[in-house]
């Protein structure tokens, strides 16, 4: 490989974070009116509703779709969430973190569909330590644009075979750029156990990447 894993793994987050929703809805004001979507939900109100739907849903879509990897499952898996959101709006207590309850929903809906027979028989395998010949995505293409892609696909399937705890933090905060604070509320961890985890999972890639230049 022509790219160093430090410099491709900064271009392959930045990229990432870039491709990711500019909305964060981290904003005092959003979170207000949140808040208020979500009471007026709760008191029956369906376009309420709606508007959260309309608010969060490219947003969880795509981190389903980051965990997934899969459309159809990432769909069904965002489809849930909210199906699940409306069913628990009366037992939302967590005032002031929506969203952070929200991908929580969200994290358990993916997990549940990966752990599922369906969704292991759309996943091909590959292990994260093997340096067997021939591992290697094929580098056959030309262009850089090509290359790059490629290089992004093989880093894609080293994170898929991460350990589960290693990659739901990488995704939410090294792919979808939340703060560790908040990736500490979805996981229900400290913030010391969500900067661990992303540590082990960053340097557990790094030496996979390198694996596959020999």
């Amino acid at each position: 490989m022509d790219t160093t894993a430090d410099n491709f793994f900064a271009e392959f987050l930045g990229k990432e974070r870039e491709n990711a929703l500019s909305d964060r809805s981290g904003s005092s004001e959003a979170l207000t009116e949140d808040e208020a979507l979500v009471a007026a939900a709760a008191k029956g109100d369906d376009e309420a509703f709606r508007r959260l739907v309309e608010r969060h849903q490219e947003r969880v879509y795509h981190f389903c779709h980051q965990w997934l990897r899969q459309p159809e499952d990432a769909r069904e898996a965002c489809q849930d969430t909210f199906v699940r959101v409306y069913q628990s709006l009366d037992s939302y207590r967590n005032r002031g973190r929506f969203r952070s309850w929200l991908f929580r929903i969200a994290l358990n809906q993916c997990r549940d569909r990966y752990r599922s027979k369906a969704a292991r028989q759309h996943r091909d395998t590959f292990p994260l330590l093997d340096e067997e010949p021939g591992t290697a995505c094929p580098r056959t293409a030309p262009d850089e644009s090509a290359r790059l892609a490629n290089e992004v696909e093989l880093i894609w399937r080293g994170i898929d075979q991460l350990p589960e705890k290693l990659r739901d933090v990488l995704i939410l905060c090294a792919v979808e750029g939340m703060p560790q604070e908040e990736g500490a509320r979805i996981l229900g961890c400290s913030v010391r156990a969500v900067e661990g985890r992303l540590y082990r999972a960053r340097r557990l890639l790094e030496d996979w990447w390198k694996a596959q230049a020999r």
